[in-house]
């Protein structure tokens, strides 16, 4: 059985037993998490979210691309969020990796090069300061004084808070 016919059987179970969903999209919380899709952050376990509580986004590397832009534009306009929350995390795959590395690794294997940015990064804390700022200075986004940024320890779990100046 393969991964993917794994998961549907889990969710023919979880389907069966579960209550019906809330009437709206809305996240109780009115918070939005931006996160890497790395299989070690649980993001509901780390910060005791529910179901329901907030939006989570995850892409590679937590990067605050155009698309993550336009999530929240729809986060915030349409279903109240207020507040967004950045959260990379150490030993993260895209520290490994150089955006000519990748590009040109991927320009070989398809005979194209991408259109989309590659967004590698060695400091994790400069990439988080980046990240927060990008968010601060969109002009589709209505709330930007409420972005904070974290770097979460996939050893300890614990977070830590990223200092940012202006913005």
């Amino acid at each position: 059985m393969s991964a993917i016919d794994e998961l549907l059987e889990n969710n023919r179970l979880s389907a069966s037993s579960s209550s019906p969903a809330r009437s709206d999209g809305r996240p109780s919380r009115r918070v939005a998490v931006v996160t890497c899709m790395d299989a070690r952050v649980d993001v509901y376990r780390a910060l005791g979210l529910g179901e329901g509580e907030a939006h989570v986004l995850r892409n590679a590397g937590g990067v605050v691309s155009d698309d993550v832009i336009r999530s929240l534009a729809i986060s915030q306009r349409r279903l109240g969020t207020c507040e967004v929350m950045l959260m990379h995390h150490t030993r993260c795959g895209m520290q490994t990796i150089t955006d000519d590395g990748f590009r040109a690794e991927l320009q070989e294997a398809t005979g194209v090069a991408p259109a989309f940015a590659i967004e590698s990064f060695t400091d994790l804390d400069a990439d988080v300061r980046q990240s927060v700022l990008r968010v601060r200075r969109s002009p589709f986004l209505e709330h930007r004084d409420q972005v904070r940024g974290f770097v979460y320890d996939v050893d300890s779990h614990e977070l830590r808070e990223v200092e940012v100046a202006g913005g």
